[in-house]
């Protein structure tokens, strides 16, 4: 799916025209309707603000997954995001000892 067409779903299921999303993004409805209809594309500034609008990951408008809030800094809380932080410091080995630390731990 492109990310076009996402942000035009987004944009019907919350119920808004393109006119109301171009006033709260403060662009010309005919730059809006570039970016929602493919033949432009969207500056990264741009999908940020769209993303905050609708509260979902810009991974989600790129395209690059389907859940809609992926791992940002609004989602976790201080202690996880250090620990995703130091999760992907760690080498393969150490992220698969980790891992079964955790499988440890869930089973007990």
């Amino acid at each position: 799916m492109n990310n076009y067409q996402r942000i035009r779903d987004l944009r019907e299921d919350a119920d808004m025209t393109q006119k109301e999303v171009a006033e709260k993004l403060f662009m010309h409805l005919t730059q809006y309707r570039r970016y929602e209809s493919g033949e432009s594309e969207v500056p990264l500034n741009i999908a940020i603000n769209i993303a905050r609008l609708y509260d979902v990951s810009l991974d989600y408008i790129a395209g690059i997954t389907d859940k809609k809030i992926g791992l940002t800094i609004p989602s976790l809380n201080i202690a996880e995001t250090e620990l995703v932080s130091g999760f992907r410091r760690l080498d393969p080995i150490g992220q698969g000892r980790i891992l079964e630390r955790i499988d440890i731990l869930l089973s007990q």
